[in-house]
């Protein structure tokens, strides 16, 4: 698939990962004094906008949405500008320091949250009436706010399932698939033990997934405290450490996920060598594409959780540099692209989740009464849909949330080594946070 929508979710959060870090450092050290005043646009009525990799599969979408859009507004005009997924982060760090910045902008909260902190957004507290705000999801819509400033307007969702091999299970002896971490890990023992193979895979890469920092959250750990603070030395914290110290050094992960990221998982389940992946349901389109004989043996099951029953959601929204030309127009388009009709057609053209609660209820009304011959894509949709009432970002957006990754993921790896304990560990990724 030419696009990224399943790169840019599924809780992985891979491409905020993809700093440039110099030029953020530049950025940050200097306040982004450039976001002041202008705008990449050559004319106010001009409004410049940046998606991440949606050419050419939703071309035709948007040059229609934009042509709508024209025609309602004739005083604006849209200049659409897709970009790589791999050069987002660059192209919008270098277009802000040069004064240059889109005037509207496809990111996710992790990133964009990264320059909220520095003041580059409009705030949207000041411009979005109440009613339209009530319109989108609260949880969802919390997810670009950041100090109380909502700095994002929700767009697209996805929520994780579990996709898992019936075969590679019922070779096992596994009857359902788990749907607990605690379940995840018997599973493991009995997918080795009968079949030579691994459950999954999951990473701890520390630019990587963030895959393995939400299950802590899962497990009932708290991040921080509201001063910001380490508060994952806790004794939940303790017991998700364990937990993956001990699956790796019980050789039920593969050795890679101390050095691959969630590229691989992907990798080694298409390949059979894993019985369960965590993604989204659209990505039951590439094992068709690329190993039909797995996706012939594929389903979905519900979200994997921990004790607490929280499932993720991983959220794209539309920013609007605070340096716009325009902000009424750059306003007034994001607004119009994030509607409950537009957010539902694009969602059941993308096989994502719309942010609005109107749109959200009636793609699960098109969906909730698929049959016994719907495909496996039909049914994790299903299931993506419906764990969304409970849905919600696990690790929401702070201030340097990549270095809290890199701490905590540094020290597990130095336990499930055995270069460290577990007490070891978790003291020392406290002290690298607080420090």
């Amino acid at each position: 698939m030419a696009f990224s929508l399943a790169v840019s979710f599924l809780g992985r959060r891979v491409g905020r990962r993809c700093f440039n870090f110099a030029l953020i450092g530049l950025l940050l050290g200097t306040g982004l004094s450039s976001c002041g005043s202008g705008s990449s646009s050559s004319s106010a009525n001009e409004i410049e906008f940046w998606t991440m990799q949606l050419q050419p599969k939703f071309t035709d979408y948007f040059n229609d949405l934009i042509a709508e859009f024209e025609q309602e507004n004739p005083e604006l005009t849209i200049k659409w500008v897709d970009v790589p997924w791999s050069a987002m982060e660059s192209k919008i760090l270098a277009a802000v320091s040069a004064n240059t910045a889109p005037d509207v902008v496809n990111l996710n909260p992790d990133f964009a949250s990264q320059l909220a902190s520095k003041d580059a957004w409009l705030n949207l507290n000041e411009v979005v009436p109440a009613e339209t705000k009530a319109e989108y999801l609260p949880k969802i819509w919390q997810a670009s706010t950041l100090d109380d400033i909502s700095f994002g307007l929700p767009w697209y969702l996805t929520t994780r399932v579990a996709i898992y091999n019936q075969d590679l299970l019922e070779q096992a002896g596994v009857s359902q698939a788990p749907q607990s971490y605690e379940e995840l890990a018997e599973v493991a023992q009995k997918v080795k033990e009968k079949t030579g193979k691994y459950a999954f895979f999951t990473t701890v890469v520390p630019e990587d997934s963030a895959e393995v920092l939400e299950s802590m959250v899962q497990m009932g750990v708290t991040l921080v405290d509201t001063d910001g603070k380490a508060a994952f030395n806790s004794p939940a914290g303790k017991a998700a450490f364990q937990y993956w110290v001990d699956l790796y050094q019980n050789k039920l992960l593969p050795q890679e996920v101390l050095t691959q990221g969630h590229s691989r998982a992907v990798e080694l389940y298409q390949a059979g060598e894993t019985a369960v992946l965590s993604s989204g349901a659209e990505f039951l389109n590439s094992v068709a594409t690329n190993a039909p004989a797995v996706a012939e043996a594929s389903a979905a099951s519900r979200q994997i959780t921990g004790n607490t029953d929280k499932k993720n959601v991983a959220v794209m929204n539309l920013v609007i540099p605070k340096g716009t030309d325009n902000p009424d127009g750059a306003l007034k388009f994001a607004l119009f692209v994030t509607n409950s009709e537009n957010q539902l057609t694009f969602a059941q053209a993308a096989n994502v989740l719309p942010s609005t609660q109107q749109a959200l209820q009636d793609y699960q009304a098109s969906i909730a009464d698929l049959g016994e011959d719907a495909t496996a894509v039909e049914q994790a949709r299903a299931v993506s849909a419906n764990q969304m009432q409970d849905a919600e970002v696990l690790v929401p957006a702070m201030k340097d949330l990549n270095k809290l990754q890199k701490a905590v993921y540094e020290n597990l790896q130095a336990a499930m080594l055995g270069k460290k304990s577990v007490d070891e560990a978790l003291n020392d990724a406290e002290d690298q946070w607080n420090g």
